[in-house]
């Protein structure tokens, strides 16, 4: 199994004591976004868990000499975002500096390759204009480039929550040569520093620049970490646009307390309290407890390498019978 941790949240900044709880006890309980007494039982065991997926702005807490120790039986890598953006759009994000710094101790000590750079999602405004983005991203590369393979981006989507949240920002989605540009500049940027770039979850064709659509949730990657060819299909219940591989995904909706304006999984930033303070990290779920009513069915937990070998073996049966 691949274990998102998480699109939906910071696990790594907020719940981090949760998370190595339930890593001890070897599974969790997730919500069903759509019911919430719908739960699902995931297991975390190292033999059932092929590989980690962290989504981050800030790995701090989840990156201490202790618990790396308790993360070295398994596999894993990092989506780590860093923007560029002030304290008007991301309220409580906390130093980049520190961030940057965490960064590079990561790259340092697990490897480059497993050290995925974001910028996204990118929009326009007075303040934030292309000049300040061409700027910002040669600063951020320039510190990055020997501690990261690969750089992805994205375009912001303003849903009516996020024109809502944004809305004392004036910001805008770059038009669509203001996209090329701004893709062409990136890319000779990255390429000083050694990097490529891919897109998330855009509609665009990029690729006579030099940049392909990525995946998140990445098998190509995984592959690598993993040293087995892994191929799995597109995640069904991911956007149409989005190229991410199977997942399970343990966080929760409206409970990431950074207060980035233009966040696509939180409703508003006072939800999004109000859930942090019901969080117990000694609960199996990350917010609240489970309920009378709820019911608890189990994941599937079979490992891609069992799959992996299961397919081996029928091909090994099948070349004796020849």
């Amino acid at each position: 199994m691949i274990i998102s941790v998480s699109r939906r949240t910071d696990i790594p900044a907020f719940y981090s004591d949760w998370f190595f709880n339930r890593l001890e006890e070897g599974f969790v309980y997730v919500k069903n976004p759509m019911n919430i007494n719908q739960i699902r039982k995931i297991s975390l065991k190292k033999e059932e868990v092929d590989c980690f997926v962290f989504w981050t702005k800030n790995a701090i807490p989840l990156t201490t000499e202790e618990n790396l120790i308790k993360l070295k039986d398994y596999k894993y890598y990092f989506q780590y975002t860093i923007s560029p953006y002030g304290k008007d759009v991301e309220p409580c994000v906390i130093d980049k500096k520190k961030i940057i710094e965490n960064f590079i101790f990561l790259a340092k000590t697990i490897g480059k390759e497993k050290m995925v750079f974001r910028y996204d999602p990118i929009f326009l405004s007075e303040k934030y204009n292309l000049d300040y983005h061409f700027r910002a991203f040669e600063r951020l590369c320039e510190k990055l480039g020997n501690y990261t393979e690969k750089c992805v981006i994205s375009f912001v989507d303003l849903y009516k929550k996020t024109e809502r949240n944004t809305k004392s920002l004036r910001i805008r989605v770059p038009k669509e040569d203001e996209k090329i540009e701004i893709v062409k500049k990136f890319v000779e940027i990255a390429n000083k520093y050694n990097m490529v770039i891919e897109t998330c979850s855009e509609n665009g064709d990029f690729s006579k620049y030099g940049v392909q659509k990525g995946k998140c949730i990445d098998d190509r990657l995984i592959s690598k970490i993993l040293g087995i060819n892994v191929y799995d299909k597109k995640d069904k219940f991911q956007r149409e646009e989005c190229g991410c591989i199977k997942s399970y995904d343990i966080g929760e909706y409206n409970t990431c307390i950074h207060g980035c304006l233009y966040c696509y999984a939180n409703f508003n930033k006072e939800k999004a309290i109000e859930n942090y303070k019901l969080h117990n990290k000694n609960s199996k779920l990350l917010i609240g407890e489970v309920g009378a009513n709820a019911t608890i069915n189990e994941a599937k937990k079979e490992s891609i390498l069992k799959k992996i070998k299961k397919v081996q073996d029928t091909n090994d049966k099948q070349l004796t019978l020849v």
